[in-house]
């Protein structure tokens, strides 16, 4: 645990009780503070009792008095659509608002973090797609290197949870853009943005409050390196906004399907080739195409971004490219649940929009295609032309026969049900095929989250092979 005294014999208000709600609290209490809290469901308020934390209704009048700050769980909305009840209270009150991430950047540099012989890094990676791959990835790299380290944040352990670093030890950080958008403090060694496309719209008040979400973890504290996705105008811009001049080398930028030119750092993937070059010159390369855990241009965007990172934490690319080889990759991303007579079945249920279902669409040759679920903003209409590898599509979900509608130009029949859609498409598959969940879609007009589809179709996978 992370103990956070800043607030010690201060009375501190949670609100939220899930993973960073209630390692918050713990963090807090053991750093001296008093904690209250408030959850408007009934699962979370019972975590607290079982720890003994008061309750206290944060939406009712006089709530924040004698309170020193507000600490919220990611999932609550501050801003857009409207801002919580109980958020908006401590807002007029003065009280500070901060969240999980905010206290441990400010808390985890104190007690004896500068008496280390090599002082402990934070790597922190953000984006749209690929972030939680490339996260496991650096940290994955960074365990077969025999380097002390930490996955934590929006994959693993809750940021609060962690050991304090040892000597030379690095944490690695996956961050939302609702952690990001309201940490009071974001001080990362080395900053990641994979890519952007649009999501979360309704959270954030439009692809520009995105944007600004993820811009932050670049803007507030000045990481001592950033690595940065190109390949849209958001990321050119972060880049030419971090960077003092061309031959800036506190900059590593990664492109993924060109060259980039220059004096600068460079990581770029051309036909499966991961290449560094540095003052104009190639230094490494290394080839990513029979690389199993790594299946496709997007992953080649995650590897890029984790080899980036770890060359600016000082690893040799050897020993890079030694560790790419032994990644198994994560469940629900890309993830190989199965082979069997020249037939590949994938779970990518974690490709909830469309940008993160057009990569997985282009990863392989010959695609049965499950999707459908809860359709997000602006339709499947920008994804079509990236589906020419698709035999069939198998669409799931209440919504399922207006999903099919929009999918011109490809056969599909609608299932409904994972039962369903994984029987015909196994029935159909031939070899050589890949039998895909890629929804394009949320999940929660059948499951609880997209972990729960992606077990639900590994499940019909492996019930049906025996």
């Amino acid at each position: 645990m992370i103990p956070v005294t800043e607030y010690s014999g201060q009375r501190v208000a949670i609100l939220g009780l899930g993973r960073s709600g209630l390692s918050a609290a713990r963090a807090l209490r053991a750093g001296g503070a008093e904690v209250i809290a408030w959850d408007d469901g009934p699962g979370g308020r019972a975590a607290a009792e079982a720890e003994d934390i008061p309750l206290v209704d944060l939406t009712k009048a006089g709530a924040f008095e004698a309170v020193a700050a507000l600490v919220v769980s990611p999932g609550i909305p501050h801003l857009y659509p409207a801002p919580h009840p109980a958020i908006a209270a401590a807002m007029e009150a003065g009280v500070p608002v901060d969240n999980d991430i905010g206290l441990f950047f400010r808390a985890v540099g104190q007690g004896d973090w500068a008496d280390h012989e090599i002082t402990p890094r934070i790597v922190a990676v953000t984006g749209s797609n690929g972030k939680s791959t490339t996260a496991a990835l650096i940290h994955h790299i960074l365990t077969e290197a025999g380097t002390e380290t930490q996955l934590a944040g929006n994959i693993g352990r809750g940021v609060l949870d962690i050991d304090p670093p040892g000597d030379g030890g690095v944490v690695v950080l996956e961050l939302s853009s609702y952690q990001t958008e309201l940490a009071r403090a974001l001080t990362p060694d080395i900053a990641v943005f994979t890519n952007l496309s649009p999501d979360h719209l309704d959270r954030h008040g439009g692809p520009g409050g995105y944007f600004a979400a993820k811009r932050r973890l670049f803007s507030e504290g000045g990481p001592d390196r950033a690595v940065i996705g190109v390949d849209e105008a958001e990321g050119r811009y972060l880049a030419n906004q971090m960077s003092e001049g061309p031959g800036d080398e506190r900059l590593i930028r990664v492109a993924v399907g060109r060259k980039l030119a220059g004096p600068g750092w460079y990581v770029t993937v051309r036909k499966g080739w991961l290449s560094e070059s540095r003052k104009a010159r190639q230094v490494s390369s290394i080839d990513l195409r029979e690389v199993a855990g790594l299946p496709g241009q997007h992953n080649h965007q995650n590897a890029a971004c984790a080899y980036a990172a770890c060359r600016a934490l000082g690893l040799g690319p050897r020993a890079i490219e030694t560790a790419f080889a032994s990644f198994r990759g994560l469940p629900h991303r890309s993830q190989i649940v199965a082979e069997t007579n020249g037939i590949r079945f994938v779970n990518d249920s974690k490709a909830t929009n469309v940008d993160a279902a057009r990569m997985a669409l282009s990863a392989f040759p010959r695609i049965r295609w499950i999707c459908g679920g809860l359709e997000k903003e602006g339709g499947l209409g920008a994804l079509l032309d990236s589906a020419g590898n698709v035999a069939k599509a198998y669409v799931i979900g209440r919504e399922a026969e207006a999903f099919a509608r929009q999918l011109t130009g490809i056969e599909a029949e609608v299932c409904g049900t994972m039962a369903r859609a994984v029987e015909a498409a196994m029935a159909e598959a031939e070899p050589g095929d890949t039998v895909l969940l890629a929804p394009a879609a949320a999940s929660f007009d059948q499951y609880d989250n997209f972990e729960k589809r992606g077990e639900d179709f590994t499940a019909e996978v492996q019930k049906r092979l025996g």
